[in-house]
């Protein structure tokens, strides 16, 4: 191997990291700092080919990052998840204590004074958009590193008129030096909605046409023709969403699906894109499963790839996946208690049928029984959720650390998480929690999160070196992490058909991506879908939260269609925003309950009454009392063999011995309270101070004038 040298944070090497999955020489190869660039570099293929790398590495999303200006929300309890029904915690967002511009968090300004904003990744692109077009390279080295530049400043642009509507549109790079007219282009107002998605959509263009449909060797990764026209799928069915499209036009329905459809179309052309082990299930939805840990998976669209290269001081070639460190119970020795599901998210999952567990109201239907959350699920259920009584190995032994609490080698390892109590008041108390059984202690979660785990039970060669020398000894991971997977185009696909009148196309998509699971024959979607719009969106929706579950997309999903309150007192904040289109309220519409006014809960899974005798446990602190009562546990649950198997015996395990409490995760006596001007936040006061043109958006004060905005994201 090479000697290893130290770099800059911007230094190519970082995208480098971003780029490979294992050491290489070719990876190890000294390379040059491009983060402070003159033209010269754009004439050599390695010099602009580094700057771009070099826009990878500040630009690829993250596997555990919350949302912030550089990147989107990947599905840990952030301030988004946080606003949905898959965390709780009562988030800014959905709190009681009402946001100004001085207290919402800023995902446009940034730091003004830096390149860290998002005006700064954008200032990047259009340096390298202008230094290879004007360079000296030949024409197809050009085009294929002008496609790269073009895809990352409209995955900038994307994420601000997501959140804000219309912004400033810099397609140049700005000289402050020169002047650039007197300093006049230098100051940029806002541009309407419309006007910033046809130029998001213009450079998805670009970039597609400049694209391969994929690529190989140690360009794996990179983006494709084919992600670029997904990322412009998604863009044209957030402008056809209710959020933007309050009149339910149809021509934005129709622009969106057929986006997706050539997203779709140019995917299979590669030959290689598609669903993963679409047609290799195996059971409980290993083959689902199995990619999130695949370094190269067909159903990887939008990639971010990681190495488990060990860090070590301040070199920059380590770009670990901390995933896998993140969900790991307690008795792992991960460092970590794990990451736990709310009830609710518990309770949606369908049916071993398809058919929903729950209602509107999110009470009991179709033959769920909550105390058996276990029983007869949709089967990503069992590998995005851990509970006690089933495995969940790994490659590593935590015993060799010779403490009696952590029981298990990664190979035979078991979630027994069931909790006891010794006082019968804090049992029936949803504030108060037990202690858990197997070294786990009040270091538990009741259900755990397990989606994205690299299971050693699905991948016998996980991604991560487990080290316990390590802080974080499953924290060397090399598992990939991905934004835009096949399974969401074809959902944006499925949703766009709807919208567009192609109920037939979409109903087909959701049972796709259901039959890719398992389900065979209508896959518990009724053939009546295809006729009902306002049905098949509820569908498709729903199918959303469940093939996309922690992976950061519902909060999008929920402002996309207002789900919050479904767009009541729009009209408030501007008469021409109440909904004309869906009904006048999008919540009716679909047939869904606002989750304003819900909580959240959690589930904990204690030991019965009958066990513990009328609900005080007899045994000490630190003990188990279904050991001590001998009470013995069934064999444990490995999900690659069908739950009849184990002769029901978890399940009389549970209907014997363990009962269901409902924990409080929410703020006591609070409930979820999203306000109708957060559906598009304002502006900080730096921002307007930094650009006086800067207009306000509507419902928000402005630092300029004292008033409320006057920007209007709706206004074509």
């Amino acid at each position: 191997m090479k000697n290893l040298k130290k770099y800059s944070i911007l230094t190519v090497v970082l995208a480098s990291a971003a780029l490979q999955t294992s050491c290489s020489d070719e990876f190890l190869k000294e390379k040059q700092d491009y983060s402070n660039t003159t033209n010269v570099i754009y004439n050599t293929y390695q010099g602009a080919k580094g700057r771009i790398d070099d826009i990878y590495s500040l630009l690829l999303p993250r596997a555990t990052s919350g949302v912030t200006y550089d990147y989107p929300s990947a599905g840990v309890s952030d301030v988004y998840s946080t606003s949905t029904e898959e965390y709780g915690g009562l988030s800014k967002y959905v709190s009681d204590n009402i946001m100004d511009n001085t207290t919402l968090d800023d995902y446009f300004f940034g730091e003004a004074k830096t390149s860290r904003s998002p005006y700064g990744r954008i200032r990047n692109c259009n340096d390298a958009i202008a230094g290879i077009e004007n360079g000296t390279l030949p024409e197809n080295q050009k085009k294929e590193l002008l496609g790269q530049a073009y895809f990352f400043r409209a995955w900038v642009y994307y994420r601000l008129v997501n959140v804000y509507g219309g912004v400033p549109i810099v397609d140049k790079l700005q000289n402050p030096v020169a002047g650039d007219n007197g300093g006049l282009d230098l100051v940029v107002p806002r541009s309407s909605t419309k006007k910033c998605i046809e130029f998001i959509c213009s450079d998805l263009q670009k970039a597609a046409d400049y694209l391969p449909v994929i690529w190989t060797d140690d360009n794996w990764g990179r983006i494709t023709s084919g992600a670029a026209l997904s990322l412009m799928g998604r863009t044209r069915l957030l402008y056809a969403s209710p959020l933007f499209n309050r009149t339910d036009n149809s021509v934005r329905w129709d622009s969106a699906y057929a986006v997706n459809k050539r997203a779709i179309e140019k995917l299979k052309s590669s030959g290689y894109f598609g669903l993963a082990n679409a047609d290799k299930p195996g059971v409980n939805a290993s083959g689902w499963a199995k990619m999130f840990s695949d370094t190269k998976s067909p159903e990887a669209v939008f990639v971010t790839l990681y190495n488990n290269i060990k860090q070590s001081g301040s070199t920059a070639t380590n770009f670990n996946n901390g995933w896998e460190n993140s969900i790991r119970p307690y008795n792992t020795y991960s460092g970590s208690t794990g990451k736990g599901a709310t009830a609710q998210m518990v309770d949606l999952f369908p049916m071993a049928n398809g058919k929903p567990a729950i209602d509107k109201s999110w009470n009991p239907i179709n033959g769920y029984d909550p105390q058996l959350f276990i029983l007869n699920r949709d089967p990503r259920f069992y590998r995005t959720f851990a509970f006690p009584g089933v495995e969940w190995k790994f490659s590593g032994d935590p015993t060799s650390k010779g403490i009696a609490s952590y029981p298990y080698t990664g190979a035979n390892y078991v979630v027994w998480n069931y909790t006891w109590y010794s006082d019968a008041v804090k049992q029936a108390n949803e504030g108060v929690s037990g202690y858990a059984a197997d070294g786990l202690g009040d270091s538990y979660k009741g259900v755990y999160i397990r989606k994205r785990s690299d299971d050693l039970g699905v991948n016998p060669n996980p991604q991560y070196i487990y080290d316990l020398t390590n802080a974080n000894p499953f924290g060397l991971s090399s598992a990939p992490y991905m934004e835009i997977r096949y399974a969401e185009v074809l959902l944006n696909f499925a949703e766009s058909a709807c919208g567009a009148g192609q109920g037939v196309e979409a109903l087909a998509a959701l049972r796709l991506i259901r039959n890719r699971v398992g389900y065979t024959g209508t896959c518990g979607l009724d053939d009546a879908l295809a006729t009902d719009r306002a049905a098949l969106f509820a569908a498709i929706l729903y199918e959303r939260q469940i093939e996309l579950a922690f992976e950061g997309k519902r909060f999008y999903d929920m402002r996309r269609w207002m789900l919050w309150d479904g767009g009541a007192g729009q009209s408030t904040l501007n008469s021409s925003w109440a909904l004309t289109g869906f009904n006048g309220n999008t919540c009716t519409y679909l047939n869904l309950e606002p989750l304003n006014g819900k909580r959240r809960t959690g589930i904990e899974v204690r030991v019965s009454n009958a066990v513990t005798g009328g609900g005080i446990a007899l045994q000490e602190p630190g003990k188990d009392p279904i050991i001590a009562n001998s009470i013995v546990r069934p064999a444990a649950w490995d999900l690659n063999k069908d739950f009849t198997t184990l002769g029901n015996a978890l399940e009389l395990f549970y209907r014997y011995n363990l009962t269901r409490k409902t924990r409080s995760v929410d703020t006591s006596g609070k409930v979820i309270s999203f306000r109708p001007e957060y559906y598009f936040i304002g502006l900080v006061p730096g921002a307007q101070k930094n650009n006086v043109t800067l207009l306000q958006t509507i419902g928000w004060t402005d630092a300029q004038i004292g008033g409320l905005g006057t920007f209007d994201p709706l206004a074509e």
